[in-house]
């Protein structure tokens, strides 16, 4: 009891004295201040010299198409959630079956899975460089789809390999093929990752929207091709949707490669030419057999 009075006087005292430190707001004044006195007296901010840096910020906007393409994107249209799994009937599947499945929903989980950070970081960085608010916010749209198909290709990959594709043990002489497979896979994308953070400071971004073209014309083909030819329901409506996201983020590559491919120079069109054969290589994992340099990669 006496430790709790105790207490109960110290906070009593602390109250006291916080009050007697507060000074009201003034309500009323002499007079209204004078702007050119306040300028006077100033201290002027100090310059932001730090490379990179997402402050100060602007919106202007120099590349209306961009704009337009960001607007059409507001509202994607549709959710993963919203599918209809229930659909899927698993069991009607034998084992190879779902393992060539979820094989293959690995494989575009390589280049899908990836898309939140790649596009993400390719946000930041447009922040950091201050490019055109159309930039910044198209990016940002592409990064909240590809948010949605790794949410897709992930329930695909759980539904037919609870746990996969790493987490699951094959039953099947083919089921380990493919795992294997996945975890090259998924090796070279590391590496691909390692690189591609490096070069995001090292590029400008046109050469960084290059690097992304190849990607976005692969992905808006494939998946129309595998939405006309699939008969899984489900993943017809998810093809559908993806594709459509994927035609929008390849319209949002070309409308600026438009732009500025005229105005750069001999040097940056020869590392675009290189941009555009390792983004191939990389992609060769997914359209057809891999070329030898997929697995050679520094």
């Amino acid at each position: 009891m006496k430790t709790a009075t105790v207490a109960k006087e110290t906070n009593g005292e602390l109250e006291k004295s916080l009050e007697s430190q507060i000074v009201s707001a003034p309500t009323q004044h002499d007079k209204m201040p004078n702007p050119e006195e306040l300028l006077l007296n100033i201290e002027t901010a100090p310059a932001i010299t730090e490379r990179l840096n997402i402050f100060p910020f602007d919106w202007r906007v120099e590349t209306p198409r961009l704009m337009e393409i960001y607007e059409n994107s507001r509202d994607p249209g549709w959710s993963p959630g919203k599918l209809d799994w229930a659909s899927l009937d698993v069991e009607s599947y034998t084992l190879d079956q779902r393992y060539a499945i979820a094989y293959w929903w690995s494989l575009l989980s390589v280049f899908d899975a990836s898309g939140p950070a790649v596009f993400a970081r390719a946000m930041i960085h447009a922040y950091e460089t201050h490019e055109e608010d159309a930039i910044r916010k198209c990016f940002f749209s592409v990064t909240r789809d590809e948010m949605n198909h790794e949410e897709v290709c992930g329930k695909a990959i759980n539904m037919m390999t609870p746990g996969g594709p790493l987490g699951y043990e094959p039953q099947t002489e083919l089921g380990k093929l493919a795992r294997n497979n996945i975890e090259w896979l998924y090796h070279n994308g590391s590496r691909y990752w390692s690189g591609y953070k490096k070069a995001v400071e090292h590029y400008p971004m046109p050469i960084l929207f290059s690097s992304f073209l190849f990607g976005e014309v692969a992905s808006s083909t494939l998946f129309h091709s595998m939405y006309e030819s699939t008969d899984i329901p489900v993943f017809k409506e998810a093809f559908k949707n993806i594709g459509r996201d994927e035609g929008r983020h390849l319209s949002f590559c070309l409308a600026l490669l438009k732009e500025v491919l005229p105005k750069m120079s001999e040097e940056d069109k020869d590392t675009v030419t290189k941009q555009f054969r390792a983004g191939f290589i990389f992609l060769s994992g997914i359209l057809f057999e891999p070329p030898e340099e997929f697995w050679q990669l520094p």
